[in-house]
């Protein structure tokens, strides 16, 4: 909730589009504490389900609706979205479903679910898409540090046990740690981003089981190629604003920071080489997914692949994010909306994918 840059910008995108939402009926997946619906009734909505699987969540999302006089509007729905029942279609379902490198936790699954079973023909879905974005970087100091961590066990008498036959794998599990924090655009040595975009209207639940983003990247500065430095940007296509919702390296911080996936061993490029590759993603049980990532120095037979799993972490907080944001959103003026990127030309086409290609789910 304090995460001001998240939270301004789901109200700007909402009051943005009054159009949109005035005398609607709308759907919230997932609801929390209820702050998008309040949203959305704040945009104009008349009627609001606000679906809340955690019963003590939902008791207390309820104490809100009536603590904001909202009790005639939100309708707080305690299950998941799956198994609700609401009177008819919806024109509009809002939801915050996104995990860092946007798919971690698997929310998505849930806003489509709910598009599926509730949106009417032409509805609307708030957030509307968005663009997973990927670029090569160098740091030498994070990378010795993860691996470092499996020293431990190429010990050959520890109280007399010979660890080492637990070696490679330990260092297969510390490098295939997810690395959760800002990182800055100095240490990116491409300015080529290759990126995935999801189309939340579209997307089906199978298409988020697995799917690959390609990767090609023109190096422009000699250094080791320590892996992959991620992120993601959201859009809210409405009516009237298209607003976008980054997350960057060279925008202000948000509690999703960024995503560094590493290499397992580096790969040494000069300025003018190119990468290639690819992402794979997996969905698994641990509500989360496993990406195997691939990396190729064109022309020469030198590969290097890693197997992530994103549900585990490791927070790398040694850096603030761009312009503050976040860790800054105590002076945020909680009663006025962020006002973020937007195109406030609704005739205009939704954000392009990104420089670099990419694919469309």
């Amino acid at each position: 909730l304090q995460d001001s840059v998240r939270t301004g910008t789901y109200q700007y995108a909402f009051t943005s589009n009054a159009a949109d939402f005035a005398g609607s009926t709308v759907l919230d997946v997932g609801t929390g504490t209820g702050l998008l619906a309040f949203f959305a009734v704040q945009a104009g909505a008349a009627k609001v389900y606000a679906v809340e699987q955690a019963s003590r969540m939902a008791s207390l999302a309820r104490r809100l609706v009536v603590g904001n006089g909202m009790s005639g509007v939100v309708e707080v729905l305690e299950g998941a979205v799956e198994e609700v029942q609401v009177e008819g279609k919806v024109d509009i379902i809002v939801s915050e479903p996104l995990g860092f490198l946007l798919v971690h936790e698997r929310m998505l699954e849930s806003f489509v679910a709910a598009r599926d079973r509730f949106l009417r023909p032409g509805g609307k879905m708030m957030p509307s898409a968005s663009t997973i974005f990927c670029a090569p970087f160098t740091d030498a100091v994070l990378h010795s540090e993860q691996r470092s961590k499996s020293f431990f066990w190429g010990e050959s008498s520890f109280y007399g046990i010979d660890l080492r036959a637990l070696a490679e794998e330990a260092v297969d599990e510390y490098m295939g740690q997810a690395v959760v924090g800002y990182f800055s655009t100095d240490c990116l040595i491409s300015t080529d981003r290759s990126c995935h975009r999801v189309d939340f209207h579209t997307v089906t639940a199978k298409e988020l089981q697995e799917f690959e983003i390609p990767l090609h990247f023109v190096i422009n500065r000699t250094a080791l190629l320590h892996g992959l430095g991620c992120w993601f940007d959201v859009y809210f296509i409405g009516s009237t604003a298209h607003v976008t919702l980054p997350t960057g390296p060279d925008h202000p911080g948000t509690h999703w920071y960024q995503c560094r996936l590493l290499l397992k061993n580096p790969i040494a490029v000069n300025a003018s080489q190119s990468i290639s590759g690819n992402l794979r993603f997996v969905a698994t049980s641990k509500v989360s997914y496993t990406v195997t990532m691939t990396l190729t120095l064109d022309g020469t037979d030198i590969t290097s692949t890693t197997k992530i799993h994103l549900q585990d972490q490791m927070y790398h907080y040694l850096q603030s994010g761009s312009g503050g944001g976040y860790e800054a959103g105590n002076g945020f003026d909680y009663g006025v909306a962020a006002a973020p990127a937007t195109s406030p030309d609704a005739s205009s086409p939704p954000p392009p994918p990104a420089e670099g290609g990419g694919t469309q789910a």
